[in-house]
């Protein structure tokens, strides 16, 4: 019985241990070795002296290191964070601080680029260093350890013992205000989701999957863990632009493609070999809605390949999927729920919605995740009692209710509304309003400001900063496109690419509602055209 997510590995090494589990450029990994290497990554976390589920960031580009460093963390019964790559040091120190992170595997120039904000970090204890170069002047408080030292420890040490129900991991997913938040995912989490989705698409071991997502995105992370539940083959891919993904489809052969919205719009756009079309099996979106002309479009190009429209939230994996024998009849559909999981749309009361009556979605069952990381209010407001339990059963089952409103059509299928708060979709991302915000006022170069989302054809929506200039009085004089400019340079350097504005307009005053509050749905319908009509 698969009880622990590091299990993966290990069954499918023992089942056939000479396939190929990774593949990254010319490089192949076996499943034999990635069992051997989990291992011992697994050792020499425990000779740091690290407790049981203490939590360690992995802050890597995709690499053979990278998945051998979440599945020894997990061997050894901590809990692996994945920071996605993109972040700059303060999104980074965050995250590190929040889930009191006490060791990161990165690489030596980025543990240089993160050495200002390390002394932030008082609970980071050691560095583990990938690959070769300079690390520079770290933080004095941290103990820098090469990898190959990590690997190298061949010592006897017993992993901590957690069972399928403890915590395995952290993914951070913004709000819709602060910064981002720690969901906590378990074994069980995980495990079952893998299986889930498997189930649904139908992979075997002759399966390879192109992981070209981020690992800290749960939509990019279960590419590896549905591979492995059936012992398939996952190719590592950061690419540079779309046109390198056909390629390596074809390269690789691969049969499965997952990826976000804006880039099924580029690789809409990209010259497909036709070798790559005879092999790829099925592709899978998630992460936002495709607008329908691109999924027409990709049917044009991949005329044998099986599309697979879903819906997720980090806070309870995948919720729905639409088979492809439904794409036809229903292309606007999110599908029904996955395997093992069920899908309520009920009014504010709890009480469940007729059949196209809009409501919230509320989904249950064992990839329900256990909360966010030391955030009891957040966790109250999202995790929820199940409405409509039974009386007779005493203990409360709890639900997470997605804050997005759907409808459910007389035959069962789920159609996206919309959501309740003003969090902003964009590349695939949910991104804060209010973190975008702290940062443009750090900078010192607005008044007031406010992030709103516009739709937009290739990123799904794109961020529009709407902002008064600084307060007469201000040192700041600068007006106009250099002010603008001023500040978007600002913004680059403390932000990943995803979440830097699209667009900066200047208003003398912003307006404001009743309660004195910015009037956020008054803004937003101004920018709402910015850029067009999307595809």
């Amino acid at each position: 019985m698969t009880t622990r997510l590091d299990a993966l590995v290990s069954l499918a090494a023992a089942r056939a241990g000479q396939r190929p589990a990774l593949l990254h450029d010319s490089a192949v990994l076996t499943y034999q070795q990635l069992d051997q290497l989990v291992s011992r990554v697994a050792a020499g976390l425990l000779s740091l002296g690290l407790g049981k589920q203490e939590r360690v960031g992995v802050y890597l580009p995709k690499r053979f290191e990278t998945v051998a460093a979440f599945f020894g963390i997990a061997r050894a019964g901590l809990v692996f964070v994945p920071v996605n790559p993109l972040l700059k040091g303060p999104q980074v120190a965050h995250i590190l601080r929040d889930c009191n992170v006490r060791a990161l595997v990165t690489l030596p120039d980025r543990a240089r680029d993160l050495a200002p904000v390390l002394d932030e970090c008082p609970d980071l204890a050691t560095l583990v260093l990938v690959g070769d170069g300079d690390s520079g002047a770290a933080a004095a408080r941290q103990r820098s350890l090469a990898w190959a030292e990590l690997t190298a420890n061949t010592g006897a040490h017993t992993a901590h013992r957690v069972i399928d129900i403890d915590m395995v991991s952290i993914f951070y997913t913004s709000g819709s205000t602060g910064k981002p938040k720690g969901v906590v995912l378990s074994h069980r989490n995980m495990l079952a989701g893998a299986e889930s989705v498997a189930t649904y698409l139908e992979n075997t071991a002759d399966d390879r999957l192109l992981a070209v997502l981020p690992f800290s995105f749960d939509y990019g992370f279960s590419q590896l863990t549905t591979a492995f539940h059936v012992g398939a083959s996952v190719v590592l891919m950061d690419y540079l632009v779309a046109r390198d993904v056909p390629r390596a489809i074809e390269r690789h052969r691969v049969t499965g493609l997952g990826a976000v919205p804006p880039l099924w719009i580029q690789l809409t756009d990209v010259q497909w070999p036709a070798a790559a079309t005879e092999h790829l099996r099925y592709i899978t979106n998630s992460g936002g809605r495709m607008p329908r002309a691109t999924l027409e479009r990709l049917r044009q190009l991949l005329p044998g390949t099986r599309p697979y429209l879903m819906y997720g939230l980090t806070e309870a994996f995948r919720g729905t999927y639409l088979p492809p024998d439904q794409i036809d009849a229903r292309p606007d559909s999110m599908g029904k729920a996955i395997p093992n999981s069920d899908i309520l749309v009920v009014r504010p009361d709890g009480s469940a919605c007729d059949p196209d009556e809009p409501g919230e979605l509320v989904q249950r069952g064992a990839l329900v995740a256990l909360g966010y990381w030391n955030d009891p209010v957040k966790t109250a407001e999202r995790f929820k009692p199940l409405p409509g339990q039974r009386s007779e059963l005493p203990i409360t089952e709890m639900a997470v209710w997605s804050g997005d409103t759907v409808r459910r059509d007389a035959e069962g299928y789920l159609y996206y509304v919309g959501r309740r708060d003003e969090m902003i979709k964009t590349s695939g991302y949910r991104v804060s309003p209010t973190e975008v915000e702290e940062i443009v006022y750090a900078s010192g170069l607005v008044g007031d400001a406010v992030a709103v989302g516009a739709a937009h054809p290739a990123l799904g929506e794109a961020i529009v900063l709407v902002c008064s200039p600084p307060a007469a009085g201000s040192s700041e004089t600068r007006r106009g496109e250099e002010l603008a400019a001023a500040l978007l340079a600002h913004c680059k350097t403390q932000m990943p690419g995803f979440m830097v504005p699209q667009r900066i307009e200047w208003l003398e005053v912003l307006p404001r509602n009743p309660n004195g509050k910015f009037d956020r749905p008054a803004l937003a319908a101004r920018c709402k055209a910015a850029f067009g009509t999307p595809a």
